[in-house]
């Protein structure tokens, strides 16, 4: 049960999530990862560093010490599909440890957040709204890698894994 505090449904969210993205990586392999999924689509490696590299570049909006910077501009939106191992490719082991980092991060930066910080104007907006707040900013990124770690489940499944949630 929660109190309905908003930051704490947003945590409870972003750890449901964090459940889900490392149970679907789990004994997953660097090739394995690199398997290009067909007819068309992102590798399970592509979809982790973007789940990662946008979970940093939240950490920016909450006031949260980000990863080295460009580490993950190899999986921004329109990066183009990786199809082996290439410059800016990272290992999946790093991928996953590095979101581990940032969760936790991220995970004690919007506890801090207020209601009335929730509300502020956002430092960026994916979508270009010229009124995005910190708030519409956190929920559109839930939905954001809910969507892709749904992503990294079928990915799983796709290159002759179990599926790792029943």
């Amino acid at each position: 049960m929660t109190s309905g505090n908003p930051t704490e449904l947003i945590m409870i969210q972003l750890n449901f999530n964090a459940f889900a993205f490392r149970r679907n990586l789990a004994g997953i392999t660097q090739e394995q990862s690199l398997v290009q999924p067909s007819p068309g689509g992102n590798c399970l490696n592509w979809i982790a560093g973007h789940i990662t590299g946008s979970r940093d570049g939240f950490l920016l909006a909450i006031g949260a010490d980000p990863l080295p910077e460009g580490r993950y501009a190899r999986y921004m939106r329109g990066g183009g599909a990786i199809t082996g191992p290439e410059e800016g490719v990272l290992p999946l082991a790093e991928i996953a440890a590095d979101f581990a980092s940032v969760h936790e991060r991220m995970f004690e930066g919007v506890a801090t957040l207020s209601a009335g910080d929730l509300g502020k104007r956002a430092p960026f907006s994916p979508i270009n709204n010229p009124d995005e707040t910190i708030g519409s900013l956190v929920a559109g990124l839930v939905f954001h890698e809910s969507y892709h770690i749904g992503q990294t489940g079928v990915l799983r499944r796709l290159i002759g894994r179990d599926g790792a949630i029943t």
